[in-house]
């Protein structure tokens, strides 16, 4: 498993300039077979960063423009009745891809949101009473502009709670982006990328995630911070059992990357704020999204400081 994690990072890496800690951070989402979301700012490379993980996999990928008029049969598909068969006859949408990228998802409709609510948590549709399932590798990396909310949907708890890990990439370095303008590449058609791994060798990868041993002492851990975010005051409430177990798939998954086949204290607090940064919200109302973050993930951080860690 680690040619093959050392392989992608290298590949990515080589696209997303100076992006390594959040190429690591995605890759190990892929890893616990979870959802990505990326809160940033347009044109700082959400797209390239899901168009060149799908190629680096040699998987489908698809691109969902999420706009007010998208309606759920856009997302997942339609039944057409068949003149020649006489029977109707369902039309996969774009969900039905290994990497979709569901852009700018709070610019759609409550409605529309919800119908990937089934496919995100069972990897299954549901049409007309018949239930079809999109294949593995599955991920749903879905991006938010944190700026302009206007006339957008803001995604409620039970939607933002399907994604594993929330994501920022930011501005590159100055030495990085001098490469990226001095690159004869526009967009992300244009890029030059091989796959490096292939979709069984990811699969073998994410069941080696889930055979990780995890102490009892850092299981202890791990649900002391859960539960101090269920006490902190400004929080509107704490983490579900759902968030528990995520943290822990990311934190072997980390540990997978670091070449452990156990988890260290390091490895869930290193994983703490990425995974329960979106689940969190304060109950003192703010208009600026990204302040709300920053000070949710501050009070993450102090929590996560005064939990002991086992020695």
């Amino acid at each position: 498993m680690k040619d093959q994690i050392e392989a992608l990072i290298g590949a990515l890496n080589g696209i997303l300039l100076g992006k390594e800690d959040a190429i690591k951070l995605a890759l190990a989402c892929l890893f616990a077979r979870g959802h990505l979301l990326i809160e940033d700012l347009p044109g700082v490379g959400k797209t390239t960063l899901a168009y060149s993980l799908a190629r680096s996999l040699d998987c489908e990928f698809s691109r969902i423009q999420f706009t007010s008029d998208l309606l759920p049969s856009d997302v997942i598909g339609v039944s057409i009745y068949d003149d020649r068969i006489r029977e109707f006859v369902f039309k996969q949408g774009p969900i039905f891809s290994n990497i979709v990228l569901a852009d700018e998802i709070n610019r759609t409709t409550p409605k529309t949101q919800s119908s990937l609510l089934e496919v995100m948590d069972r990897g299954k549709v549901s049409v007309d009473g018949q239930t079809y399932s999109v294949g593995e590798p599955f991920m749903v990396i879905a991006t938010q502009n944190p700026v302009d909310y206007e006339g957008t949907f803001p995604l409620p708890d039970s939607q933002m709670d399907r994604f594993l890990m929330r994501l920022h990439l930011g501005y590159p370095d100055f030495e990085s982006e001098l490469e990226i303008l001095s690159a004869k590449v526009n967009n992300y058609d244009d890029l030059s990328l091989e796959s490096v791994v292939t979709p069984e060798e990811l699969n073998q990868c994410q069941k080696g995630v889930r055979e990780v041993y995890v102490e009892d002492t850092v299981l202890h851990y791990l649900v002391k911070i859960v539960g101090a975010t269920r006490t902190e005051t400004e929080f509107r409430h704490g983490i579900s059992p759902r968030g528990a177990l995520a943290l822990k798939a990311a934190s072997q998954a980390r540990a997978l990357f670091y070449g452990r086949d156990f988890v260290i204290p390091e490895d869930v607090f290193s994983m703490a704020i990425p995974i329960f940064v979106h689940r969190l919200a304060l109950k003192r109302s703010t208009s600026d999204p990204l302040e709300e973050r920053r000070v949710v993930s501050s009070l993450l951080r102090s929590i996560c400081d005064s939990v002991p860690q086992p020695i």
